[in-house]
C-alpha cells in the first residue's frame, strides 16, 4: 500500500445500555500526520454506566499513548491490566480493549484483550489472521491472555471490531439463545456484498442498528462498533479569495478546471475570476439563501458556488459543535460541511489579496482574515474528522 493511493476511513458508533445516561465503552482514534499512521482503540469497561465509562476511559487512554510510543505488546498489556483492579467475583480485569495500528505502508497490527475478535474482510471475504497468543499473570496471580496479529492491508480491506454488546445482542431470544455470536460475521459479509463501496460510517450505523433491533430496541449492554475501510481517496477542492497577484488568476481557474473531484468556490470575487477565465457564466439562485447566508450561484463544472467570508465563518461555528448526533443545518455552509464528511482529501486554495471591506473595524468580530479562518477549518477537519487536508496560498 503506497501512501496517497489509499485513504483509511474510520467510522464508529455507540449506544449506551438501556436506562443508562453514559456509555461504558470508549472508542479513540488518532492520525499521526508526521508518521502517516492511524491508531484506534476500543475499550469495554466491565458492566455499564459511569463506573464502566471511567475504567474504559483509563484503559483506552493508556492503550493509545503506549501504542503511539511503540511499546511492546506484552509490556503494554501487562501495565494496563495490572493498573486496573480485578473483579473479585469473576476474577477478570475491569476493562477489555482492541488496538489497531496501521503505518504508512499498510502494515497493520491488531492487539486484542477480552473483546470479540476483530473481523478483517478483503473485499467481501474474511481474511484469516494468524493470531499469536501471549500469556501473562496479573497482580492477582490470574492467568491472562491477549492475541496479537499482523498483516499488510490492501485496497478495499475492512477491519471491523466491536464490543460484546454487539456479539451478545439478542441473547435469550428463541432464535438466538446465546446472542448474535458468529452470525455477526455473516451479516457484515451480506452488507458488503449488497454494497461493496459502503462507507465505514454507514456500515457502523447498520451494525449498531441491527444489534439494537436484536435487543428489541432496548440494548441490554453498551454497544460499540468501529470500522476501518481502506479505499481510494475521495477528493474535494475549496477555492476562496482572489489571488494576491492578478497574474495568478489563470492558475486558480486552471486548478478548478482540471481538478478530479468535488469543486467548491466560496466568494463572489473568486467566482467572477473563474467565470471570466473559463468563460463560464454565473447564475444566481435568488431563492437559495438560508440561515441568514446569501444565496448560492450556479456555474458549469463547479458543484457549489457560495458567498465567501460569512459562509466560511459559519462553517467554523458548525464544525466546532459537530458530533455524531449533530443535525447539520440546511444552508450553503451546511451543504459544504456535508461534502466535507463525504470526502477524504480536502484541498484549500486560498487567495491572499486583502479585501478592504473585511478589515473594517465596524464589522462583526467573526469576519476574520480569510486565511486564518481556513486554517481553523483545516485544523478541525484534521483533528476532529480525521481528514487529510492541504492548504495552498495563492
Amino acid at each position: 500500500m503506497k501512501t496517497g493511493e489509499i485513504f483509511i476511513e474510520v467510522g464508529s458508533k455507540q449506544i449506551q445500555k438501556y436506562g443508562n445516561c453514559v456509555c461504558g465503552d470508549i472508542f479513540l482514534t488518532k492520525k499521526v500526520k508526521e508518521e502517516q499512521r492511524t491508531v484506534t482503540v476500543l475499550s469495554d469497561g466491565l458492566g455499564s454506566g459511569v463506573k464502566a465509562n471511567i475504567l474504559a476511559s483509563m484503559t483506552s487512554s493508556m492503550a493509545l499513548n503506549f501504542t503511539l510510543l511503540n511499546e511492546p505488546a506484552e509490556r503494554m498489556a501487562d501495565i494496563i491490566v495490572n493498573t486496573l483492579p480485578i473483579d473479585n467475583v469473576r476474577k477478570i480485569g475491569f476493562a477489555s480493549f482492541t488496538i489497531v495500528d496501521v503505518d504508512s505502508e499498510g502494515n497493520t497490527k491488531i492487539l486484542e484483550f477480552g473483546n470479540p475478535k476483530a473481523i478483517v474482510l478483503r473485499g467481501s471475504e474474511k481474511l484469516l489472521l494468524q493470531r499469536k497468543e501471549i500469556s501473562f499473570v496479573n497482580n492477582s496471580k490470574i492467568n491472562q491472555r491477549l492475541y496479537w496479529s499482523e498483516f499488510v492491508a490492501q485496497k478495499e480491506d475492512r477491519i471491523i471490531h466491536f464490543s460484546d454488546g454487539v456479539s451478545q445482542s439478542g441473547i435469550g431470544r428463541k432464535d438466538m439463545p446465546f446472542g448474535w455470536g458468529h452470525k455477526v460475521e455473516d451479516y457484515i459479509k451480506q452488507v458488503v456484498r449488497s454494497d461493496d463501496t459502503i462507507s465505514a460510517k454507514e456500515m457502523v450505523k447498520r451494525l449498531v442498528a441491527q444489534a439494537v433491533q436484536n435487543d428489541i430496541l432496548r440494548p441490554q449492554d453498551d454497544i460499540t462498533a468501529a470500522v476501518m475501510y481502506f479505499r481510494k481517496p475521495r477528493k474535494m477542492l475549496v477555492c476562496t479569495g482572489p489571488p494576491y497577484n492578478e497574474e495568478r488568476d489563470k492558475v486558480l481557474a486552471e486548478k478548478i478546471r482540471c481538478f478530479d473531484g468535488v469543486k467548491i468556490i466560496c466568494g463572489g470575487t473568486t467566482a467572477m475570476i473563474v467565470s471570466r477565465e473559463l468563460k463560464r457564466p454565473i447564475e444566481v439562485d435568488i431563492f437559495s439563501g438560508r440561515k441568514g447566508l446569501p444565496p448560492v450561484s450556479n456555474m458549469y463544472g463547479v458543484d457549489i458556488v457560495s458567498e465567501g467570508i460569512l459562509t466560511i465563518g459559519r462553517i467554523v461555528s458548525i464544525l466546532q459543535d459537530y458530533n455524531q448526533s449533530y443535525v447539520i443545518e440546511d444552508s450553503p455552509a451546511g451543504d459544504i460541511i456535508k461534502n466535507f464528511l463525504l470526502h477524504d482529501e480536502i484541498e484549500f486554495m486560498v487567495g491572499t489579496r486583502v479585501n478592504e471591506a473585511h478589515q473594517d473595524p465596524t464589522l462583526p468580530v467573526e469576519l476574520e482574515i480569510r486565511r486564518n479562518v481556513i486554517k481553523k477549518i483545516a485544523s478541525i477537519l484534521e483533528e476532529k474528522l480525521l481528514k487529510k487536508v492541504k492548504i495552498q496560498f495563492v
